[in-house]
């Protein structure tokens, strides 16, 4: 009988850096709450609906929204930092046949292009990498003004098979799914 484990993405890599970057409010946003943000992600585990998170990650970002194409966003996941739903999963999602966390402890993300596409919204692409496999990524991400600071919101999917998170037994997508889907709030603050 096969155990069943919780297996992160480093999708919620990518979506935490692909929310680095606000709208265009006249506010330039320099620094994220880390306490009032979030990465998570969410899979199918032999077809059932599975979530977790990330715990630890930082992000960078530089935002003016008068100058969109300007805007600069990355983050950085510490992979050991996942929550998936248990300890025995934790445990199992660190190894060397998923995130191998110790030759390849972070997820990053860095953005390439911002763009506006539409009210309070913006197409986003960029590079993520893990396990030492970098592929391009795109994704909308949303701002709501919420005083002075900004919700920035957006998700995308990664097939995990692109990164090689699942290895030898776990490389085919019977039990676990290959798609991802990686979310992320951000609550960016402006600049000093």
């Amino acid at each position: 009988m096969t155990k069943l484990i919780h297996i992160p993405s480093s999708l919620a890599l990518l979506a935490t850096l692909a929310c680095a970057v606000p709208a265009a409010h006249g506010v330039e946003y320099k620094t994220v709450a880390l306490d009032k943000s979030k990465v998570t992600f969410n899979y199918k585990q032999m077809g059932v609906a599975m979530d977790g998170q990330f715990k630890k990650f930082s992000p960078q970002l530089s935002f003016d929204p008068a100058k969109a194409a300007n805007a600069k966003a990355a983050i950085e996941i510490d992979l050991a930092s996942v929550d998936a739903g248990s300890s025995e999963a934790d445990d199992e999602v660190v190894g060397k046949s998923w995130f191998n966390v110790k030759s390849f402890p972070k997820a990053t993300f860095v953005s390439t292009q911002v763009k506006p596409a539409g009210a309070n919204q913006y197409e986003v692409t960029g590079k993520l990498t893990i396990k030492g496999q970098t592929r391009d990524v795109a994704f909308v991400l949303k701002h709501t003004p919420q005083g002075s600071n900004g919700l920035l919101s957006g998700g995308f999917t990664i097939k995990r098979g692109d990164f090689t998170i699942g290895e030898g037994p776990w490389a085919k997508f019977d039990i676990v799914a290959n798609d991802i889907q990686i979310n992320f709030q951000l609550t960016a603050q402006p600049g000093k």
